[in-house]
């Protein structure tokens, strides 16, 4: 029965001192969760983590001095890979969601969310490993969790294609993917296309979090 009731623990990594209490009272209030501990940046929670119990989860701003949400969820992966990252930002531009998420991030925020959806982030991850704002889903990826989380039907790609898609989860232009690829720019945009349309995304992110849900790249 203890194990049953063990809280889920939470730690904040935001260098803004007035956002991250207000998170910590929040979190707190949640059923089933608790916070472990508070951080400035990066550096502060390197040696937060090696002193007390790990947590279940991290919520990481990414934009911090000393050593930012880039360079932090690069350091959870590699020494806590068992830790889940919550990635926490005023941006949603992709070039920022799909380096924090092949970097290792199982989730992306806007700080603009409301409470409610900040718990179901939280419980979206630790029961799906996974978990985009509503918002960025709305915005620029269309059915991910529906058509990419346990499609009826296997999508079936070609060798060009599964390279196309590991390029595109580099942080290289199109330009320089048709490079690579020795084609042209009009024969990349045609990938993309029919891309979007095979797995049902309308954007780079969701050709991003397709490749890494399906172990096309590694993160």
């Amino acid at each position: 029965m203890g194990v049953a009731n063990k809280k889920i623990q939470v730690g904040i990594v935001d260098d803004h001192n007035l956002l991250r209490k207000a998170l910590a009272k929040l979190i707190g209030s949640f059923e089933n969760y608790a916070v472990l501990f508070e951080g400035d940046n990066g550096k502060d929670i390197k040696v937060k983590i090696t002193q007390q119990v790990i947590p279940d989860i991290i919520i990481l701003d990414v934009n911090m001095p000393d050593m930012d949400g880039y360079e932090t969820v690069r350091w959870l992966h590699k020494n806590y890979p068992q830790v889940k990252v919550l990635a926490l930002s005023m941006f949603s531009d992709e070039n920022t969601i799909i380096r924090m998420l092949r970097l290792g991030a199982k989730g992306y925020i806007l700080k603009n969310i409301e409470p409610e959806e900040l718990k179901l982030a939280l419980d979206s991850i630790m029961k799906k490993d996974f978990y985009l704002s509503e918002y960025i889903s709305g915005k620029i990826i269309s059915g991910l969790h529906k058509d990419l989380g346990n499609p009826e039907d296997p999508i079936v790609l070609n060798d060009k294609e599964k390279e196309f898609l590991r390029l595109v989860c580099s942080e290289l232009s199109y330009k320089d993917v048709a490079d690579k690829m020795f084609i042209s720019p009009r024969t990349v945009d045609n990938y993309r296309n029919t891309l979007f349309e095979k797995l049902k995304v309308r954007t780079r992110v969701g050709l991003v979090m397709f490749a890494i849900k399906n172990g096309l790249v590694e993160i």
